[in-house]
């Protein structure tokens, strides 16, 4: 696992957030274009699919392989966004994050149900933990995954297009961001030892 390629840090977050700011961009400034106020989020809807493919292709063409995070949530993009686009119906874009985050929120479960740790590979993980804290970083990540999935239930459903579009980038990021941080205690109370790592199998 160890000498498995990995995409630099600075790189890896350009590629998961690039099409999702150029998704903002797009829905902020394509009037400028032509298009009318209603039919912004179509433009940028447009745009997010092909930034999708084009991040999902460098990063497969970088290190051959793709995360399943990206690789999910990508699919899931293409499928959406593409009704969106030929229906012209923009809820199926802003369904997106809740059936990602609820699918990754079940299989994290499901993989707590097996006595699976998932969580390492669904993150692309790079530490090692015990199997308490493996047990406990996934039920925290997994309700998490349903916050998020709940909490775009009640901003797309109650908010303006812009307003949801704003907290795509500007509110999940950051605070995924926030709760991922906040789990360093349990990371650095779990962390198994290079060096011990054979000593505790």
């Amino acid at each position: 696992m160890s000498d498995q390629k990995r995409l630099p840090p600075l790189l890896k977050l350009v590629l998961e957030l690039g099409p999702l700011v150029l998704f903002f961009l797009a829905n902020a400034y394509a009037d400028r274009f032509g298009y009318a106020d209603n039919q912004r989020i179509y433009a940028a809807t447009a745009v997010f699919v092909v930034a999708t493919v084009v991040a999902l292709t460098v990063n497969y063409a970088l290190i051959r392989k793709l995360p399943i995070m990206p690789m999910v949530s990508g699919v899931v993009v293409l499928v959406f966004g593409g009704l969106t686009l030929f229906l012209q119906n923009d809820v199926f874009i802003k369904l997106k994050p809740t059936i990602v985050n609820t699918m990754f929120g079940l299989v994290l479960l499901g993989g707590l149900y097996f006595r699976k740790p998932l969580l390492q590979i669904v993150l692309d993980s790079m530490f090692e933990l015990d199997e308490e804290g493996w047990r406990k970083l996934t039920l925290r990540w997994a309700l998490f995954f349903f916050a998020l999935a709940a909490l775009n239930e009640i901003v797309w459903r109650t908010q303006t297009t812009d307003f949801w579009v704003s907290f795509k980038v500007f509110g999940i990021m950051p605070l995924t961001i926030l709760f991922a941080l906040a789990q360093t205690p349990l990371l650095l109370r779990h962390e198994v030892k290079k060096d011990a790592a054979g000593s505790e199998a």
